[in-house]
């Protein structure tokens, strides 16, 4: 059986323009070798898998290769791959290029067999060069024993050093080094590096499928060729977006698709069905609240063809994300995507974390219902409307219309002296007649939705609110009367809710919680505090206190009474003469002792 080379190894790059994503730093590194501007120290740094042990390697190999001439070639800034130097390096037995991991080889001890080695000159090509990976993982010991090293090394000695937590490096070694910082690789240059691969493999490959792995691997090549390596292996060498989403276990983009559709649609139900379907599905809420504000995220940038670009997918999903963008409003992406964080937050903190999601969701729905205006059916019968006789209309006064008012009616004596005219008068008093209408028969009003306040639906009329913001009182009205009879456990049931409110006010909290409401004669609720600011600052909630336990417990004749308690004194502390006097008290021997041994008590 053939050895199976896997992808990452196969296809790494071999020179500085098969390197992906790292175009600023190949072409530094090149310009620095033109203009023989080598420093002795360099420090690549970045995440997993972008190329940073593959680019050092490439870097050694070019500046020892025999063959590149800059003086006749000054563009030929690349390795022949025919030179001993070259040769012995891609058969790994390249005595002048060493790579040294530092995570099994970090003690002191390993750091001086190193600086003993760079002693020795090179016997092939111009330097020795020393890749040391991972260095982060040397002890603070070895670090200390290479600094003289690292700072003036031979003139033949290079150092290259590799990290992935360029944080735990110590600013001394920092200092003494050109450093490199690699960046993640994009999505779309990895789908195309993929889909190279994929026409070498002789591999069929969706382009939504590459991009999904693209996306997956988080910008490490590494990791986007070892998936595309098992997704290869899974599908036999046909690899679909069904296969890769399956494969991946990756919430699909139609399922936030259908999600969003129904928030418009207003179907509460359907939502939370296609929730459970994917909860079955075996996936965890909270990679559900990601990948949904994701999405909402995308629609919200798919409004504008100038932000369209942000999108990191295949050309046929951005097509659909700007299709479906156009039907959501702005205001409702950014609310939506406030609800959805808002849930990201509190899911870890949450006892139901299943009820949460949901809750969230029902949100989006009413906030999304909202946002497409009510369709008034055709064809409403009509409604049948009180008659005036016509004398009944004519007897009522007609208002004096003002100067810039329109034509002005005839006073209804004329009308009557005047019967030729009388259709014309009953013509032109019809105004009056619907206005009496209207004052006594409500025309008929479609059912709409109401607009949603902060993250739910306010069940109040616009004109409760209206006069709740003339008289702040408004709520009793009607009420005066009401006085249900309640229990010490229904009271405290409402107090903790009001308690809970107050959580950013830490001390009154805590009193509250500690302190038991007291229920005295004619409804009265007495709090105790400790001080008066305590007291200052629960006389500010006392309106909002009073009116919730009047709607929750039906009874409009409670009050509150907040008293002042001074707080329980603490333990007091006893000096050792305390101690002694007290003891001294009860068993008046103890003096007598002392006495009789010349004891001098050292207190």
């Amino acid at each position: 059986m053939e050895n199976f080379i896997v992808s990452a190894r196969k296809y790494r790059p071999a020179t500085f323009d098969t390197v992906v994503g790292q175009k600023a730093i190949t072409n530094t590194l090149i310009n620095a070798i033109k203009n023989h501007h080598l420093a002795q120290a360099y420090l690549f740094t970045g995440p997993r898998g972008v190329g940073k042990t593959t680019s050092a390697r490439i870097f050694a190999k070019t500046i020892n290769c025999l063959n590149i001439n800059l003086e006749k070639n000054p563009d030929q800034i690349e390795p022949c791959n025919v030179c001993e130097s070259c040769l012995s390096f891609s058969q790994n037995a390249s005595f002048n290029i060493m790579e040294l991991d530092a995570a099994s080889n970090n003690s002191v001890d390993d750091i001086r067999r190193l600086v003993d080695q760079v002693r020795i000159p090179p016997q092939v090509g111009k330097y020795k060069v020393y890749i040391i990976d991972e260095v982060h993982m040397l002890s603070q010991a070895a670090f200390n024993a290479f600094l003289k090293t690292l700072e003036e090394p031979p003139s033949y000695v290079k150092f290259i050093l590799a990290t992935t937590e360029k944080h735990k490096i110590i600013p001394t070694i920092l200092s003494r080094c050109q450093v490199f910082d690699f960046k993640r690789i994009s999505v779309l240059d990895i789908a195309n590096y993929l889909k190279y691969v994929a026409s070498k493999e002789k591999v069929e490959a969706d382009e939504e499928a590459l991009h999904l792995i693209a996306q997956k691997a988080d910008g490490a090549m590494r990791d986007a060729l070892s998936i595309f390596d098992q997704l290869v292996s899974f599908t036999s060498g046909r690899v679909t977006y069904q296969n890769v989403v399956e494969n991946l276990h990756v919430l699909d983009y139609d399922y936030f698709f259908r999600i969003t559709d129904q928030f418009l649609s207003g179907d509460i139900t359907s939502v939370l069905v296609i929730y459970n379907e994917i909860i079955e599905r075996g996936f965890d809420g909270q990679h559900f609240l990601i990948g949904l504000g994701e999405h909402l995220r995308n629609l919200l940038i798919s409004r504008d063809t100038a932000t369209i670009d942000l999108l990191e997918t295949s050309v046929s999903i951005k097509q659909k994300y700007f299709e479906n963008a156009t039907r959501f409003s702005s205001a409702f992406l950014l609310k939506a995507l406030d609800l959805n964080n808002q849930c990201d937050i509190n899911y870890k903190s949450s006892n139901n974390k299943r009820l949460l999601i949901e809750i969230a969701l029902m949100q989006m729905v009413a906030l999304g219902s909202g946002i497409v205006e009510p369709v008034v059916p055709e064809n409403i019968p009509a409604m049948p409307v009180k008659k005036k006789a016509f004398k009944e209309i004519a007897s009522e006064p007609v208002p004096t219309p003002t100067p810039a008012a329109a034509p002005v009616v005839k006073p209804m004596e004329e009308v009557k002296q005047n019967p030729p005219i009388e259709v014309k008068a009953e013509a032109s008093v019809s105004v009056v007649a619907e206005e009496k209408i209207d004052e006594k028969i409500e025309p008929v009003k479609m059912p709409r939705i109401s607009k949603p306040v902060g993250l739910g639906i306010s069940l109040k009329t616009e004109e409760k609110i209206k006069e709740e913001e003339v008289n702040s009182d408004a709520y009793m009205l009607g009420n005066e009367h009401i006085a249900d009879v309640f229990t010490q456990e229904k009271l405290d049931t409402v107090l903790l809710k009001f308690i809970e409110s107050i959580q950013s006010q830490p001390s009154l909290y805590a009193t509250l919680k500690s302190n038991k409401a007291i229920m005295q004669d004619d409804f009265i609720v007495e709090l105790q505090v400790y001080n008066e600011a305590q007291r200052s600052a629960l006389t500010d909630k006392k309106f909002d206190l009073v009116k919730l336990l009047r709607q929750e417990l039906n009874n409009y004749k409670i009050n509150v009474a907040i008293k002042v308690i001074e707080a329980q004194e603490s333990a007091k502390l006893f000096s050792p003469a305390d101690k002694f006097n007290a003891m001294a008290q009860k068993n008046p021997n103890l003096n007598k002792l002392k006495e009789n041994l010349s004891l001098e008590l050292d207190f």
